[in-house]
């Protein structure tokens, strides 16, 4: 969202003038609903302390107190329970089609805010319920307004496929995403090696990775990708310990 890359700069007086833009307006972004819904509607003052180097530092406001940073987690936090609520609508109207776990969006906001046991026992059960009714082709887009969410790996992945073809288009899906079983590979793996897993563990995970790349299409170049790359980190994890 452009308005969470900005908030760190914008002034007072602009932010006050986005705010009476935000009233004035019929037509309106879900990031300015959110900021607006936030901060309560009735922001009266903005203050905006500077640094040293001249840069805003923090907003404070007169009703709420809400910085910069706590905005953003905010957003953030209310951008995924909307993406929990569309996925339970989707599993609702298309669940009787394929196989639709509803919660891995809540996974990867989990993985980004630390709580790798949360995270990987929301995958776990994920990877487990999509494996076993062979749904593998629900979709997590990784377009420039979702990147965010995923960790520094994923954003290289992403960087490199857009560098070896720059003319990656966003209507070419398949370019732009990831299935669900895949994410929820991908943090399974992230988080048995963040908490220290056995290689038992870990020799289940590889065996996913595995059945899933052996079904996924070729043409899905991220995906494959991502799979990968949870396999080698299995692998490169597995080949220190033993050697230790």
């Amino acid at each position: 969202m452009v308005i969470i890359e900005l908030l760190a700069e914008i002034s007072s007086d602009d932010f006050q003038r986005h705010l009476k833009c935000i009233t004035e307006t019929q037509y309106l972004y879900l990031c300015d609903v959110l900021v607006f819904k936030l901060l309560n509607c009735t922001v009266e003052q903005t203050v905006c302390r500077k640094s040293v180097a001249g840069k805003c530092d923090r907003f404070v406001t007169s009703d709420t107190g809400i910085g910069a940073r706590e905005l953003v987690e905010l957003l953030q936090k209310s951008a995924v329970e909307h993406l929990t609520t569309y996925r339970q609508l989707e599993a609702q109207d298309f669940g009787s089609v394929r196989k639709i776990v509803t919660t891995d969006f809540e996974a990867l906001y989990e993985y980004k805010r630390g709580d790798y046991q949360r995270c990987l026992l929301l995958s776990t059960q994920n990877a487990k319920v999509l494996v076993s009714n062979d749904s593998y082709f629900v979709d997590v887009t990784t377009f420039s307004e979702f990147i965010q969410l995923f960790d520094d790996d994923i954003v290289s992945l992403k960087a490199l496929a857009v560098i070896v073809n720059p003319k990656l288009a966003r209507h070419h899906s398949n370019d732009h995403s990831i299935t669900q079983m895949t994410l929820s590979l991908y943090l399974m793996t992230q988080c048995q090696l963040k908490l220290r897993h056995s290689l038992t563990s870990l020799a289940e995970t590889l065996d996913y990775i595995e059945v899933a790349q052996r079904i996924i299409t070729v043409r899905r170049t991220l995906e494959h990708l991502t799979l990968s790359l949870a396999s080698r980190k299995i692998l490169m994890y597995t080949k220190t310990i033993l050697q230790n």
